[in-house]
């Protein structure tokens, strides 16, 4: 499998996809909703089914996973996990940041990452065993050593009502340990400002393999560490995630298992 030839395919399709979002920006003709704060536009269906045309254009075969389509059967070893659009919510407002998000899985494994913010035109790519690159410079994870010293990122999951206690528990105990956390809305970029040292930790919950594959490998790649909240390596199907400059992990996992004993 010529994963460079995977990543180029997906930065394509990055670029097809993000040309639909900055064209509908402002423009939107209406929002829809799949939950009680979980939205869905026109620019997630079109920049979806641009991306997939892409994709298929090369890989007619492969699998498929993505958010609005669900998943598209295909080659089972070799399947693209597609966010069209991570962080409607803000781009339904305007706010310019999302992202698209493509992944690609071989063999059950993730082994490319592509993000890209077709507003500031940041682009974030790896593959597996070769680093992470924002607009084809190496990036790495930040040097703090500290929980004290760091800047953190979470997200609050779209069912966040119904967990309020252990949401607030852990941003909470991380607030006070830390520098300051932020809340962005787009879990793909999360991860990649962990990955070029922006951030210093993320963690959120209840996220689905869309919100996680490509930032994951990315922010892997660039050295850091993903996992769940007890420390198991991450994958895509987990609940809980947590990523981080490998540094301050431990410390990470202590504040987060703190607010389950509570």
């Amino acid at each position: 499998m010529d994963l460079e030839y995977v990543r180029n395919v997906g930065i394509a399709a990055a670029y097809e996809g993000g040309g639909i979002l900055r064209s509908c920006l402002g423009n939107l003709s209406s929002i829809g909703k799949k939950g009680a704060i979980d939205l869905v536009t026109e620019a997630d269906l079109g920049s979806e089914k641009q991306i997939i045309q892409t994709i298929r254009s090369r890989f007619p075969d492969h699998a498929v996973l993505a958010e609005e389509s669900g998943e598209n059967p295909g080659e089972p070893d070799c399947q693209w996990i597609i966010d069209p659009l991570d962080g409607t919510t803000n781009y339904a407002h305007q706010i310019p940041i999302f992202a698209v998000s493509i992944a690609f899985s071989y063999r059950e494994e993730v082994v490319v990452g592509v993000v890209l913010n077709p507003v500031s035109g940041e682009l974030f790519t790896a593959v597996k065993g070769k680093g992470a690159e924002l607009n084809g410079r190496a990036i790495h994870v930040s040097e703090s050593r500290d929980v004290s010293e760091s800047l953190l990122v979470t997200g609050f999951p779209y069912d966040f009502k119904e967990i309020i206690d252990s949401v607030m528990g852990r941003f909470k105990s991380c607030l006070r340990a830390s520098r300051g956390v932020r809340r962005l809305g787009a879990a793909a970029l999360d991860l990649c400002f962990v990955a070029c040292g922006r951030f210093d930790g993320f963690w959120e919950e209840n996220l689905k393999p869309w919100d996680t594959a490509a930032g994951m490998v990315i922010a892997a790649e660039a050295g850091g560490r993903v996992t769940d909240f007890k420390g198991k390596a991450f994958d895509v199907q987990d609940r809980e995630i947590l990523a981080t400059n490998g540094s301050i992990h431990r410390e990470m996992m202590s504040l987060l298992a703190l607010k389950e004993k509570k």
